[in-house]
């Protein structure tokens, strides 16, 4: 729920002493009460993070016209938002509902902060269950001569329903460049981690043979390079001799879920700060 008094504040600028002192004095000169804050500076970048949550009653444009004046002198980029607000999320898929589903379910229970707009896949399979959650679903077949219409496609949803994260929930379709770059920062993918890595098809086939020992998930931005965005969240499970496929496949959707669902939670939270090609999580 959106509490229009209590308010959520990130930004990241190069390091200099006397920043706190900067952001927390405006703050305290709207007699706004912190209720939580995170710090960081990269010693790689030199840049400096901050995510602050304050309760008070001041009016949003006085603030905002009082910070942005610290903001420039600081050369900061920065957001203001409410505490709680929904972000307007796109999720794509294709066949796999378990990423689906787990969004949809703890969007509805109130666990995740996003509004989800529609779902769009290039399979109709998950068109029961998006109906089930409520949430519009469109099918649209990804084919080398459709390709570029499904893109345009996806970009018009994004704009005409001003979508805040997209979301590829086993989206089984690698992006085009164009296509990264619009959504450059915005788009979180997932894909199973294995150790050693397994590509193309069967993973988890090709992980029982080999008689792996660790599984997991790895959540990350979507970049023009596959899997190799800066990454969000992972998780890892061990598993022995003992199981069979079927039983890899299993825990591994529940690695994929969690992890992806996570992610999305952390950046829904503003909890996620870019730092070139790494990530600043405030958990």
């Amino acid at each position: 729920m959106i509490d229009s008094t209590h308010w959520l504040l990130t930004l990241s600028c190069p390091d200099r002493p006397g920043i706190v002192h900067q952001v927390t004095g405006v703050i305290v000169e709207a007699k706004g009460n912190i209720t939580e804050l995170q710090q960081f500076t990269s010693t790689e970048s030199g840049r400096f993070f901050m995510r602050v949550q304050v309760q008070s009653g001041f009016d949003r444009s006085h603030f905002e016209r009082d910070f942005a004046a610290v903001a420039a002198e600081l050369g900061a980029e920065w957001v203001l938002d409410y505490v709680g607000r929904r972000r307007r999320t796109l999720v794509l898929a294709s066949k796999a509902g378990h990423c689906l589903n787990d969004l949809l379910f703890r969007q509805r229970s109130g666990y995740l902060p996003i509004t989800c707009e529609l779902v769009i896949a290039n399979h109709p399979d998950l068109g029961d269950l998006a109906g089930f959650y409520g949430v519009p679903f469109e099918h649209h077949p990804v084919t080398p001569e459709t390709r570029a219409d499904v893109e345009r496609h996806i970009l018009d949803v994004v704009a005409e329903h001003d979508i805040e994260l997209v979301v590829l929930a086993r989206y089984m379709q690698i992006l085009s460049p164009e296509l990264c770059e619009a959504l450059a920062g915005r788009a979180i993918n997932i894909h199973h981690s294995f150790l050693p890595g397994f590509k193309g098809a069967n993973p988890y086939r090709q992980a029982h043979s080999r008689g792996v020992k660790l599984i997991g998930a790895t959540a990350h931005f979507v970049t023009s390079d596959l899997d190799e965005g800066p990454i969000i969240e992972q998780n890892v499970r061990r598993v022995d001799h003992t199981m069979d496929v079927p039983e890899l496949i299993a825990m591994g959707q529940e690695q994929e879920s969690r992890t992806l669902t996570e992610a999305v939670r952390l950046f829904a939270e503003h909890r996620v700060l870019l730092d070139g090609s790494r990530t600043v999580i405030f958990s």
